[in-house]
């Protein structure tokens, strides 16, 4: 019963000094309501006779909105007065255009749509819950309301990283014409490939001569080069205990995704393929043959439902991978944290195998909270011991960083908002060099 039937029956109660027997009162005004109520239930619209679909979209961007449809078929024959409640997962932010509290009102063989606008607070697969009809009679007294009836109709919304770092793309695409025209335009330059020859013009640099063919055509001619194209990119992705850090206000493995992300659709436009890897005790995601800009949606796609593993990673379990998959000579990005433990007894003990055959390049984002104990002076003798151990974890840091260098891997250590740019800068440079 609902609270009308209560209001009825507080009402009938002000009418009990008029009875002969309030008791007798009590009790026929009690029957009359259950009556009532037993009369508005059988009125009210059977919930076997609806049916209920959804449409709408099925991915979305993080901070954008979506709108996720449903639609309630009424085919029992009476007209549908019912409450709806389409719950989703709080994370999913849902805000459903019709009230749960409000009554729709639906005809016989009629149907009625009730959108609700998701804005996703984070970013993964966010699914539909429960669907809730409450079947109310024509007097509002009672209603029908059974859980798992109607079914509710399964709907995912996949909720896209939010990319924040391809504001930095058209710069970064900039800066790659200029090398290419750079490459083709002003000579040979390490690691560039011969394209074609052409007469000598004043400022063309004479180191681009060929002279052999210069002889046999009697004109001097030079030599123009064009970019590498075709080159190979495997980016990981440390999706271990150590990604789980926040940075701000989103953890170490959003910001690692960012950079991936914008560090795929520059290599995409430069022609070169790129393979993306997330793995930490087991692999957790593949992506291959990245190489086109119309393939970066299904890498977004891939990453999007990645959470941080509680962990430890392991790197041997990578570099196995990397040396089986990927035979040829490639840049390989690691994204994860300059953390002396995992990587001191992870990662080094391969990383000669690994460099044998790959150049290598570890992009880390700097946790904020070290920056912060280190800059600020102390107030506290506790404030004293914090700024202590930040220091020590800052030279650990160091050394670490002065052991890769020792295998010629590049670092790449910033804050996280300049992890995805500064990633994408050091990718042009080692593509301007022709070391990739």
């Amino acid at each position: 019963m609902t609270w009308r039937a209560a209001a009825l029956l507080a009402a009938g109660a002000l009418t009990l000094p008029a009875w002969p027997a309030p008791f007798i009162g009590v009790a026929v005004m009690t029957g009359v309501v259950l009556v009532l109520c037993a009369l508005d239930f059988a009125l009210a619209a059977p919930l076997r006779g609806l049916t209920v679909e959804r449409d709408g979209e099925r991915c979305v961007r993080l901070g954008e909105t979506a709108t996720v449809t449903v639609h309630l078929h009424n085919d029992t024959g009476r007209t549908l007065h019912a409450q709806i409640r389409d719950a989703w997962v709080p994370s999913a932010g849902a805000q459903p255009d019709v009230p749960p509290d409000r009554v729709v009102h639906v005809p016989a063989g009629d149907v009625a749509a009730l959108p609700s606008r998701l804005t996703p607070t984070r970013r993964g697969d966010r699914p539909a819950v429960a669907l809730t009809v409450r079947s109310l009679g024509p007097l509002g007294l009672a209603f029908r309301q059974r859980t798992g009836r109607p079914p509710t109709p399964p709907w995912t919304l996949r909720v896209l990283p939010r990319f924040d770092s391809r504001r930095h793309l058209p710069e970064k695409l900039s800066r790659l014409r200029v090398i290419d025209g750079t490459q083709v335009g002003q000579g040979r330059g390490a690691g560039t490939e011969f394209d074609t020859l052409h007469e000598y013009v004043p400022g063309d640099d004479v180191r681009s001569i060929d002279w052999r063919a210069s002889a046999r055509r009697a004109e001097v001619l030079v030599r123009t080069w064009r970019p590498e194209r075709d080159r190979r990119l495997v980016c990981v992705l440390d999706t271990g205990r150590t990604s789980a850090v926040l940075l701000g206000d989103e953890p170490r493995l959003d910001a690692s995704i960012d950079a991936a992300l914008l560090l795929t659709a520059l290599a995409a436009r430069a022609g070169d393929r790129v393979d993306v890897l997330a793995a930490d005790a087991v692999s957790r995601a593949s992506v291959g043959g990245a190489e086109r800009p119309a393939q970066w949606p299904r890498l977004a796609h891939a990453l999007a439902p990645l959470q941080p593993a509680l962990v430890e990673t392991d790197f041997q379990l990578i570099a196995g991978e990397l040396l089986r998959r990927h035979r040829p000579r490639s840049l390989v990005v690691l994204l994860t944290s300059l953390e002396p433990g995992a990587l001191g007894s992870g990662l080094l003990p391969v990383l000669p195998r690994l460099a044998a055959r790959h150049r290598v390049l570890v992009a880390a984002a700097q946790d904020p909270v070290l920056t912060a104990l280190t800059s600020t002076p102390p107030r506290h003798p506790r404030d004293a011991y914090n700024a202590a151990a930040a220091w020590r974890t800052l030279a650990e840091r160091d050394r670490l960083t002065a052991a890769l260098a020792r295998y010629d891997v590049a670092v790449v250590d910033v804050p996280a908002p300049r992890l995805a740019p500064a990633l994408a800068d050091a990718y042009l440079r080692l593509k301007a060099a022709g070391r990739l």
